[in-house]
Formats: structure tokens, C-alpha cells, sequence
């Protein structure tokens, strides 16, 4: 029985950062999913797949994972290397790019 703990990127679909700060412990598949021949499902009897727990730090999620005993890997967060540019800073006095109109 082995989990990741990772924290989850914004989605696409949001411009905001919620559900970002939490910490997920995830189990990992432990059985191939089938599909059923005559409805296309696809099904599994591994029920840990459904087990989705959040913490509010690393520390608490790898401190679950030891106490019950769970083998866990942890996957860091990807920082932005974009940077955050507001709509006003376009008219600053002291602009770092020229005005080019």
C-alpha cells in the first residue's frame, strides 16, 4: 500500500489560487482497472482509489502516512516562474519598459 502527498496545481479553469494550500495523500493503484464488455465501464474493486485525504501542511501528511504505517513518496509543488504583472501597472510613472503606441 503505497500514497503520494503532493500539493495540487490551480487548475485551468480558475484564475484564482483555491484549493492550492492544502496538502492531498493519494493512494496509488494497486489494481489494473477492466472494462466491462457489454456497458464499456471502465470498474475496479481497489476502493483506496477513492480515498482522498488534505492536510494543512507537509508535516501533517507524512506524519498520518508513518503512524498508520502507509509507504508514501512526497512530489514538491512546481513554483511559477511567471511573473505577476497587474493591468495598472501598464501606466506607472516609472514603468521599466517604454510606452509604445
Amino acid at each position: 500500500m503505497t500514497a503520494k502527498i503532493y500539493r495540487p496545481a490551480k487548475t485551468a479553469m480558475q484564475s484564482g489560487k483555491a484549493k492550492t494550500h492544502l496538502w492531498v495523500l493519494e493512494f496509488d493503484q494497486e489494481e489494473p482497472r477492466r472494462i466491462d464488455p457489454i456497458l464499456g465501464y471502465t470498474s475496479s474493486s481497489d476502493m483506496k482509489q477513492q480515498v482522498r485525504l488534505t492536510f494543512e501542511t507537509q508535516e501533517q501528511a507524512e506524519a498520518y502516512a508513518t503512524r498508520e504505517g502507509i509507504e508514501y513518496r512526497v512530489i514538491p509543488p512546481k513554483e511559477s516562474s511567471r511573473q505577476i504583472v497587474s493591468y495598472s501597472d501598464n501606466f506607472r510613472f516609472n514603468r521599466q519598459q517604454p510606452w509604445t503606441h
